[in-house]
């Protein structure tokens, strides 16, 4: 797929950029990786516009953050992360340091003890410059009260594509989730007939009024509901119908300005698992990428049966494992089965630079939005499997809606509880890497891919004339 034209922020100013030049966002991500990258993909085109970009995050995130912005002129303001929370232990101040995603409400709930001290900064900073607008993470629902002090507008991210959003949205208004169906049975949508769903396709904040998550959610929701919009990591092509639905009904408006990751300059690093995958592409060898995300727990169990479909499938792969996870299992004993054709990494890799190379024709995923996009950007159909959160009606999105992937069998009720068991992940892998189903889809992802890189394309894409329009409508009073 040829790269999208992408202007460095030192080049010279364009019209857009001597526009805006005197507007100032400021950005306060969640602590997530999954949720701090696509900002950090944001605040580059705020950038490329002349803007001003003052970012918020806690002590414990500052260095991720500036690692990623090195080379841009973001200003980033420290906030303390709350100290002695009961569930949280010491030092945790993101996600992925979770000994168990158990604490993620808590953790969301830790988060507004920041709000004085974000108040405090945020009347410092506008003593230097004063704020355009906010866009802030759904969890940090707080922010919005915040915001509203200093008369900033907020905008709302919440990581999500409008699929996933607009289902959670028209399932909630059908009440689908207090009948009596049983959790495995598809549900038509009434707002949108040609989606169905099941019970499983949600987790425990819909399905339980009285679960920990519930109050958070409820919050958020409210939040949301008060916020002046919402920002998208999506395009409107791949979306059309959902996004016209929204923005037709004239509440909030939705604007969608992705795929964000296509404005991150491309990583010149070659570690060795590129090396490796030089050498598959010089064999004429198609290899499958596995990884399954930041904050999924994957028992030894099931790691073991993944470990056995895949080597029983006979596709050359690189499967990314957590520290966490490769302790649970002997790789090296596994990797000695499947030598020359399989490897594992057990460190952080630059997802991007994997999906890229040309001999990568498939990925197994756990569907998180960030590696759907990523994967749908670079042309690589998706094996979808589902296993937290809004994942299984990203899973719905791609295979159903958009048809760029195929599906674990046994994953196609939502997250049903069990072990996915080997031999319907090797038959899965077979047809994705060798099938007709396969073909298909990876015939139609490279077109979707194409789409991608137009809505982003500078001055002329669809997302490109959003970004503006936003920063129009928002700053036109300031």
């Amino acid at each position: 797929m040829a790269e999208p034209h992408i202007r460095s922020e030192e080049s010279n100013m364009d019209t857009d950029s001597s526009k805006f030049s005197s507007f100032h966002a400021v950005l306060f991500p969640f602590m997530s990786k999954g949720h701090i990258i696509p900002l950090l993909h944001l605040a580059r085109l705020l950038l490329r516009r002349g803007m001003t970009v003052t970012l918020f995050t806690t002590t414990g995130n500052r260095q991720f953050i500036a690692k990623s912005l090195t080379d841009t002129s973001v200003s980033i303001i420290e906030i303390s992360f709350p100290q002695n929370v009961p569930e949280i232990p010491p030092g945790v101040e993101s996600t992925d340091g979770f000994p168990s995603m158990a604490l993620f409400f808590p953790f969301c709930k830790a988060t507004k003890l920041m709000q004085a001290e974000l108040e405090r900064k945020l009347g410092a900073l506008f003593q230097v410059q004063p704020v355009s607008f906010m866009v802030s993470d759904g969890f940090l629902w707080w922010t919005l009260e915040s915001a509203s002090k200093f008369g900033i507008p907020r905008l709302v991210f919440t990581g999500m594509n409008h699929f996933a959003s607009s289902v959670h949205k028209a399932a909630y208004e059908d009440g689908i989730l207090d009948r009596d169906e049983s959790d495995d049975e598809l549900i038509t949508l009434t707002q949108f007939p040609w989606i169905k769903v099941t019970r499983n396709d949600f987790g425990p904040a819909f399905r339980d009024p009285n679960s920990p998550s519930a109050e958070v959610f409820m919050d958020q929701v409210k939040s949301m509901s008060s916020s002046h919009g919402y920002i998208v990591n999506s395009f409107y092509e791949l979306e059309r119908v959902l996004f016209d639905h929204t923005n037709s009904e004239g509440s909030q408006k939705i604007w969608c300005v992705g795929p964000l990751c296509l404005a991150e300059p491309e990583p010149q690093m070659k570690p060795f698992w590129i090396d490796w995958l030089d050498e598959k592409l010089a064999q004429g060898c198609s290899v499958l990428y596995v990884a399954f995300g930041s904050q999924a727990e994957i028992s030894p169990e099931q790691l073991e049966q993944i470990a056995t479909g895949l080597q029983e499938s006979k596709a050359n792969f690189l499967w990314v494992l957590r520290k966490k996870e490769a302790e649970s299992m002997d790789t090296e004993t596994f990797e000695e089965r499947v030598k020359g054709r399989g490897i594992v990494v057990k460190q952080w890799v630059e997802q991007r630079e994997i999906l890229k190379h040309q001999s990568v024709q498939g990925f197994l995923s756990h569907c998180g939005w960030n590696s759907a996009l990523e994967s749908i950007c670079y042309g690589v159909p998706i094996l979808a499997w589902p296993m937290l959160a809004e994942q299984p009606l990203n899973a719905r999105m791609v295979v159903e809606e958009i048809k760029v992937g195929l599906r674990v069998d046994s994953t196609r009720n939502g997250m049903k509880p069990g072990l996915v068991k080997w031999e319907g992940l090797m038959e899965m892998v077979k047809e994705l890497m060798e099938g007709e189903m396969g073909k298909q889809v990876r015939e139609r992802v490279k077109e979707v891919a194409e789409m991608a890189k137009m809505a982003m394309a500078e001055h002329s894409g669809s997302s490109w004339k959003t970004l503006n329009s936003l920063i129009d409508e928002l700053c036109k009073n300031k």
